[in-house]
């Protein structure tokens, strides 16, 4: 045999071995953040309960994608009586690898899980079966968070009123189904800070309300623009584009918006009754202003001066394309 086709094949054989076993590694070994989950401890006083609403309905807002929205109306509100019992769909027709589906988060589906590894799933990704979840679940803004305002989640969805629904298991594509492995991270927890230091406090709130996810230019797989910069591109039912606006305090962006006009802006969506039909062909947004805009003003005011703090960046973004004229 000519020596050099020898040594390809050795090479090739060291290829296929290697990757074969990181395969068998990332199958078997991956997510590692911890085994067994913490141990929590929960408590279901008013107070609680309350927090938890507040977050799971208006900040990091579990309930807009754990329900069935209603795209007849701008903004998407969710469907009542669909409340946490999931069944939104992220698929290829909005540009993600496979077919996901928001499970339900009433406690009919969440009798099986303990409070431990619900906290293990919410703040690192990983269900209890060790498997991954896909991560349109901003898991890893939440493992920034207070462990206690998490608590305070964990103790509301488990008082919402159990829906009988069982939604289908999602289904990642490949080679995505092995890369999901590889993405959750042990969860790295802080303390709220207070009110009186707006800054901190807005950005506490900004991480919380996932804000970078939507408002951050993401191609392949992978943020490639300024955080929270815009530019990150939605496909709208009906084929129509989405781009999120640039956040920072640009002129291109909110650099000649007062706080007032921030905050109006969330408010003005409050009367679910007043949101506007939206018509083939109309702007429509994922941005979920009916649920955001029961944001307490305070917090509003504080994610306000946190983003006014960014460095500027020059990002003139056209928030609606329609599919006709693409």
């Amino acid at each position: 045999m000519n020596r050099y086709l020898k040594f390809g094949l050795i090479i090739l054989t060291f290829l296929l071995v290697f990757i074969v076993g990181a395969i068998v590694y990332i199958q078997m070994v991956l997510p590692d953040v911890g085994n067994p989950p913490e141990s929590i401890s929960l408590t279901k006083s008013s107070e609680t309960l309350n927090r938890g609403k507040y977050l799971a309905n208006h900040v990091m807002l579990c309930i807009d994608c754990h329900s069935k929205r209603d795209f007849s109306l701008y903004s998407g509100p969710p469907v009542p009586g669909t409340e946490g019992a999931g069944g939104e769909v992220f698929d290829h027709d909005l540009g993600f690898p496979g077919r996901f589906i928001s499970p339900n988060i009433t406690p009919f589906n969440l009798k099986s899980y303990s409070d431990d590894e619900l906290f293990r799933l919410i703040t690192t990704g990983v269900k209890k079966d060790g498997n991954p979840i896909f991560p349109i679940m901003p898991y890893a803004n939440y493992g920034k968070m207070d462990k206690e305002d998490i608590l305070a989640v964990i103790a509301y969805i488990r008082s919402l009123q159990a829906i009988e629904k069982v939604q289908p298991t999602s289904e990642p594509d490949f080679p995505f189904s092995l890369i999901m492995r590889t993405i959750p991270q042990k969860a790295e927890f802080s303390i709220k800070p207070p009110t009186s230091d707006a800054i901190a406090y807005g950005k506490y709130l900004v991480n919380a309300a996932s804000c970078n996810e939507c408002h951050t230019k993401f191609e392949n797989g992978q943020f490639t623009g300024e955080n929270l910069g815009g530019g990150r591109v939605f496909t709208m039912p009906g084929g129509n584009i989405l781009t999120s606006s640039n956040l920072t305090p640009h002129s291109t962006g909110l650099g000649s918006w007062s706080k007032e006009q921030f905050v109006e802006r969330f408010k003005q969506y409050k009367d679910r009754s007043k949101l506007r039909k939206v018509q083939e062909g109309e702007p429509q947004t994922i941005m979920p202003w009916n649920m955001y805009a029961d944001i307490t003003t305070e917090d509003l005011e504080a994610i306000y001066i946190y983003l006014q703090t960014l460095k500027p960046v020059d990002n003139l973004v056209v928030r609606f394309t329609k599919a006709e004229s693409l």
